[in-house]
């Protein structure tokens, strides 16, 4: 029985990983430099990239100026986003940074 549900969880972490490396090869090199900008700027965090994006958007003070794709980036990050926590992965453990 133990075995059993090792080798379930075994066979769900293969799904996964499947998923996202699917997920990551699809990515365009915009996606990528927000997950990177993500991993060195912002501590793995999407809140505060998002935040800066909202507020130069707005007029307001920011950290900094990513591109002049600012809505598309913050549409990007929210898929992003949304990818990682149906899955409950980062990313950035998945896309080279460097």
């Amino acid at each position: 029985m133990a075995w059993a549900m090792e080798n379930s969880g075994e066979a769900e972490k293969v799904a996964v990983d499947k998923a996202v490396r699917g997920f990551v090869d699809g990515l365009s090199n915009e996606h990528r430099m927000l997950v990177v900008l993500k991993a060195q700027l912002y501590e793995n965090n999407w809140e505060p990239m998002l935040d800066d994006l909202r507020n130069r958007l707005a007029g307001k003070p920011y950290i900094f100026k990513l591109a002049n794709r600012i809505e598309d980036d913050i549409r990007r990050i929210e898929q992003m986003k949304e990818f990682e926590l149906e899955l409950g992965i980062d990313l950035a453990e998945y896309v080279q940074l460097g």
